[in-house]
């Protein structure tokens, strides 16, 4: 019988429950979108993480919400296919917003589907609430779900996160590894580079575009001095909104060029050079191909 462990864990949550902040923790690298927006994570992003003779490869999901549209279908079915694909499935809530009503519904997903996979709880963002709201909060979790296991972290500070980490790694099945001991994610790195870019994007637009961007890399040069040309296309809705992400003299696409091309050559070790395009496709949340760009199902139906 094999010595080492290896399995899935699927992180699921409320949207900004701090699961992409916790993926990248475990990971010790940036490879999942984390702004202060609700729901920007999209895709099932996969994280290596290796712990003793145990890889542990997380999958960060899209946030769980009420889906109204039909890229929010796509990305609640991606969420709990990804969980129902998991070894273990670890639910991520927030100390300071405990059994909230998105939670509640959570709760009743997981019973009504059933299945024979563990689900641990974790309580996220701990350092804003007091012990005693603590001990209420985690008696009251679990009255309501028989989990496996509760642990109490700061995905931000790394407050228990050792913890979650060496308990998932034992809980793991045995067997041989998935990817090679230096992976760090399962995401090619066109990807991982267009959600940086979409992530300065969405910082940098705060309120004004939400959900009618997506990113998508076009082309990617490895030149034979090191350095790496990768040219972007950023796609929006309308044309007023083409007008907002260049901004005044285009002054907003060229701010957003520099931070994004600093993460990713930070990210690669190399010298990046990034260029960007704004284009208007006023139906691309209807495109199937855009879909197949983020590594989401084109969905049709109230489909949850």
């Amino acid at each position: 019988m094999s010595d080492t462990r290896a399995g899935f864990v699927a992180l699921i949550g409320e949207p900004n429950a701090g699961k992409s902040t916790l993926l990248n923790r475990m990971v010790g690298a940036k490879i999942s979108i984390v702004t202060h927006k609700v729901q920007t994570t999209r895709t099932r992003i996969r994280g290596v993480v290796m712990e003793g003779a145990a890889q542990i490869v997380f999958v960060d999901t899209p946030g769980l919400f009420r889906p109204r549209r039909r890229l929010d279908r796509a990305m609640v079915a991606a969420a709990w296919s990804g969980a129902s694909d998991a070894d273990i499935v670890v639910l991520l809530i927030e100390a300071h917003r405990g059994m909230s009503e998105g939670v509640q519904t959570i709760l009743a997903a997981l019973k009504e589907r059933g299945g024979h996979r563990p689900v641990a709880l974790a309580i996220n963002k701990i350092d804003r609430v007091e012990a005693r709201e603590l001990l209420a909060l985690t008696e009251e979790m679990n009255a309501a779900y028989p989990f496996v296991k509760t642990f109490m972290i700061s995905a931000e500070k790394g407050y228990g996160v050792d913890d979650l980490r060496g308990w998932l790694a034992e809980e793991l099945p045995q067997g041989e590894w998935f990817y090679p001991e230096d992976q760090i994610a399962d995401v090619p790195m066109r990807s991982i580079a267009a959600e940086i870019t979409r992530e300065k994007l969405t910082l940098r637009l705060h309120q004004e575009l939400p959900y009618q961007l997506t990113v998508e890399t076009e082309k990617w040069e490895d030149r034979p001095d090191g350095t790496t040309r990768i040219d972007q296309v950023i796609y929006v809705a309308r044309d007023g909104h083409k007008g907002i992400i260049l901004g005044r003299k285009g002054e907003t696409i060229k701010a957003v060029s520099q931070s994004a091309r600093a993460e990713i050559g930070e990210f690669l070790e190399r010298t990046v050079h990034l260029f960007l395009q704004v284009k208007v496709r006023p139906n691309w949340l209807e495109e199937r191909a855009r879909y197949s760009e983020m590594g989401l199902d084109y969905r049709d139906g109230d489909q949850t």
